[in-house]
C-alpha cells in the first residue's frame, strides 16, 4: 500500500512511519520539520516533502496519516494565525482525499474535553477553552461535512498523553513523562504545576501506532475516537517512579490548564478492536533501570 504521513518526521509520526516502512508498505511525508527530525527517520530511505500545500504534486495515495499539526496550546497562544492557517492545511488534505478517493485518519486531541468531568467520553459536549482545542474541533466538525457532502471517509482520533521514542525533537513541548526522565538525566531542576496533582491517562507511542493503523484498516466512513489507557496517574506517581528529585512546585502559568485526563475507551474497544497494552510504570522501570 501507499502512504502518505503528514509529520512523518515528528514524534508520533515517525514512530508509524517506521511501523508502516517494516510492513513493506510504501511511504512518502510531508514534515516541515517545526517539531520534528530528519534523525527521528534515519537510515530509511524517504521522499520528505516540506509543505502540505505541496501535494498535489504527489499524486494518489492509498491513505493519508495527518499527523503535522502544530500539537501544543501554547503554539498557538504564540501565534494566533496557527489556527488559521492548520484549519487551511486539512481543507488541502481533504480536497486531495476527495479527487482521489483516498481514506484520512488525522491526530485529534483529548484537551477538547477541558471542562467535562472524568472519564472522559467521545459524546460529551465539547467547549473549546484555548486556540488549540478550537483548531481541532474545528476539523472534526470539517470532516463530518466534508463526509456527509463528498463521501471523504475520515477517522478522527482523539490522542491522550502521548510518550516514547523519538521525542526529544519536540524540546519543551515534550510528554510530561519524557520530560521528568530527561531532567532526572541532566540533573536540572523540574519545574511541577498543580503541586503535582495533575492527573494524566499516559498512552505509549507503539499502542498509539496501531490504533492509527486500526482505523486505517478499519470499513468505518466517519467517526471520533478516544486513545488512551483508561488508566490515570499524577504527576507525583511519574517523579515518585522516575526517582527525580531535583523538582520543585511552582505556580501554573497557564491559564485553562488541563488538570485531569481520563479515557473512557470502551468506543475504540468495541468498535475499533483497540485496547492499549503499555503501562506506563512499565515503561518507567525499563528506562530507568538501563
Amino acid at each position: 500500500m501507499k502512504y502518505l504521513v503528514t509529520g512523518g518526521c515528528g514524534f508520533i509520526g515517525s514512530n508509524l512511519v517506521r511501523t508502516l516502512v517494516n510492513k513493506g508498505h510504501d511511504v512518502t511525508i510531508i514534515d516541515n520539520l517545526s517539531t520534528g527530525s530528519i534523525d527521528n527517520i534515519k537510515p530509511l530511505d524517504l521522499q520528505i516533502v516540506n509543505s502540505i500545500e505541496k501535494i498535489n504534486l504527489l499524486g494518489g495515495f492509498d491513505g493519508i496519516f495527518h499527523l503535522g499539526m502544530p500539537s501544543s496550546t501554547p503554539l498557538y497562544r504564540e501565534d494566533r494565525k496557527l489556527v488559521g492557517k492548520t484549519i487551511s492545511e486539512f481543507i488541502i488534505i481533504m480536497e486531495h482525499a476527495k479527487e482521489y478517493k483516498t481514506k484520512v485518519v488525522y491526530a485529534s486531541s483529548s484537551s477538547l474535553y477541558n471542562g467535562n468531568k472524568i472519564p472522559f467520553k467521545e459524546d460529551m459536549n465539547i467547549i473549546p477553552t484555548d486556540f488549540y482545542t478550537e483548531t481541532r474541533y474545528a476539523i472534526e466538525r470539517l470532516s463530518k461535512v466534508y463526509y456527509d457532502f463528498y463521501d471523504v471517509k475520515s477517522i478522527g482520533l482523539r490522542l491522550f498523553s502521548v510518550y516514547g521514542d523519538n521525542e526529544r525533537s519536540k524540546g519543551r513541548f515534550a510528554n510530561l513523562v519524557s520530560q521528568i526522565l530527561w531532567a532526572k538525566e541532566s540533573g536540572e531542576v523540574f519545574d511541577v504545576y498543580n503541586k503535582g496533582e495533575t492527573l494524566r491517562d499516559f498512552i505509549h507511542v507503539d499502542d498509539v501506532v496501531e490504533a492509527f493503523i486500526k482505523a486505517m484498516d478499519s470499513s468505518i466512513g466517519w467517526d471520533i475516537f478516544n486513545i488512551g489507557t483508561g488508566k490515570a496517574y499524577t504527576i507525583n506517581d511519574i517523579i515518585k517512579a522516575v526517582g527525580l528529585r531535583n523538582y520543585r512546585y511552582v505556580e501554573t502559568p497557564l491559564k485553562n490548564y488541563v488538570t485531569e485526563t481520563l479515557a473512557d475507551t470502551s468506543k475504540a474497544e468495541r468498535v475499533l478492536g483497540f485496547k492499549a497494552k503499555i503501562d506506563v510504570m512499565d515503561y518507567i522501570k525499563k528506562k530507568v533501570s538501563l
